[in-house]
This record gives structure tokens, C-alpha cells and sequence, in this order.
């Protein structure tokens, strides 16, 4: 590497260069354009289950949960559905 800032600029050349790094803008990974709700919204529907002994699945319990009426799954109101089922 000595080699290198020699012959480019020398130190100060290197230190600006790397001081330039901090500026840099790292941002999360690209997110996908289907949307988590839009994936479980094919995959399930309101049928008039209520309890987690009804459900077959986390990701079934939590759909139910945030998208049928008079769901009875969420004792605590934590916003998880069905922990000693499901969603542990």
C-alpha cells in the first residue's frame, strides 16, 4: 500500500480518499414490491374462523387476526395471535 499512496498523491492523497468513505449512503436492501399483505391476502381468506384451534398456521392465525372481525385469538393484545399454538 505504500507503494501505491507514493505514487498516487502521496498520504494525504489516501487519507482524503478514505474520509470520502464516511460520506458514502448505505441503505437497506431493495424491499420487494409484493407486499407481505398482498402474498397472505391470496393465500387466505375470512371464513368465519375465530380461534387458533381452527387455524393451520402462524402466518394464517396472523391474517385472520389483522384482516376478519370477531377473532379470538390475541388474549393478551400484543398483536401476535395464537402463541402456544402458532406463534411461539
Amino acid at each position: 500500500m505504500a507503494a501505491f499512496a507514493y505514487m498516487n498523491g502521496g498520504i494525504s492523497s489516501v487519507t482524503s480518499q478514505i474520509s470520502n468513505l464516511s460520506s458514502v449512503n448505505i441503505s437497506e436492501p431493495a424491499k420487494s414490491s409484493i407486499s407481505t399483505s398482498n402474498v397472505l391476502n391470496q393465500q387466505f381468506r375470512c371464513d368465519g374462523r375465530t380461534r387458533c384451534s381452527q387455524m393451520t398456521s402462524c402466518a394464517e392465525a396472523t391474517y385472520f387476526l389483522r384482516n376478519c372481525p370477531n377473532t379470538k385469538m390475541d388474549g393478551d393484545n400484543d398483536g401476535i395471535p395464537c402463541e402456544r399454538q402458532w406463534c411461539r
